[in-house]
């Protein structure tokens, strides 16, 4: 699923490439991809893109007309399998509605483009027409933006000890803080040493710093190597700079860069799972695999 960081990236390609320009065609392709029927796709054209913002994992084409002053946002999440694939000339093929990846099409006035696709049959990307994007419930139920000035280490420590849960699943909670998603979590645990499985209300004010640190370190860092890419080569440079997710079975880099000696353990649950290294985290000690111990039984 593409978080925070791809999803700047994504919003900052768009903005460079599609502000000034003129919706001429918006064509949907899987009428389930809409969440909304009022303002329809349809009556984006003709009005010019004012700006591309993110709102936690959310991207917002945000679009104005001559003739009314009031905006018009096209608010996009690209769940687990979707993604925007971009044009320099939108396809002529005509967009039918059936089953492909293709969720729905956007054409402007200089022949370019963007399509928004999903892959497999789960189909979770949502897309929006609204007037304001806080119109949207998972948007103005948004936690604090970790790269936001209002995210400070003392907040963090009012969040921790507000919410008695495993510090992965805070992390997660899009309430909480916005745009962390699997991934960063596990690459943020490794970096600031802790177990995924530890309880937000244990952690001590040091901890609660390193936790911090670790937050805004690696967000930065995949904030800065995901900027300036084609949106084509996001996924790519993601698992790239991935030091534990996805890694299970590959040698540890360590958590500061210095190889640890251990390999990247996993944990599976039914539809998800998580990396770690046992050495950099939970002093040795491997977790318990939930879904093999089921299986052993």
């Amino acid at each position: 699923m593409p978080e925070l960081p791809e999803v700047e990236a994504l919003a900052l390609f768009l903005r460079e490439r599609t502000v000034g320009r003129v919706v001429t065609r918006v064509d949907v392709a899987d009428v389930s991809a809409l969440k909304t029927f009022s303002p329809q796709p349809a009556e984006l054209v003709g009005r010019q893109v004012c700006d591309i913002s993110r709102h936690g994992k959310w991207i917002d084409l945000a679009t104005t007309a001559a003739v009314d002053s009031a905006s018009l946002h096209l608010v996009v999440h690209l769940a687990r399998a979707g993604w925007l694939r971009w044009h320099d000339h939108v396809p002529e093929t005509p967009v039918r509605l059936g089953r492909s990846p293709l969720a729905l099409r956007v054409r402007f006035d200089d022949g370019s483009g963007f399509s928004l696709t999903e892959a497999g049959t789960r189909r979770r990307l949502a897309v929006h027409v609204v007037t304001d994007p806080r119109q949207v419930p998972a948007i103005a139920s948004l936690g604090v933006e970790p790269l936001s000035a209002a995210f400070a280490v003392e907040l963090l420590g009012e969040l921790l000890a507000a919410h008695r849960q495993q510090v992965k699943g805070l992390l997660r909670n899009q309430g909480t803080i916005a745009g962390i998603g699997n991934a960063y979590s596990d690459e943020i645990l490794h970096a600031a040493r802790l177990s995924p499985f530890t309880p937000t209300t244990s952690l001590d004010p040091a901890r609660t710093a390193e936790l911090y640190r670790a937050i805004i370190g690696v967000l930065r860092d995949a904030v800065e190597a995901a900027a300036g890419r084609p949106a084509d080569e996001l996924k790519d440079a993601k698992r790239r700079n991935l030091r534990v997710h996805g890694r299970t079975g590959l040698p540890c880099p360590g958590w500061d860069g210095t190889p640890c000696g251990d390999t990247v353990h996993e944990v599976a649950f039914a539809d998800s799972s998580l990396q770690y290294c046992p050495a950099c985290q939970t002093g040795g000690h491997p977790l318990a695999d939930r879904r093999r111990s089921r299986l052993l039984r």
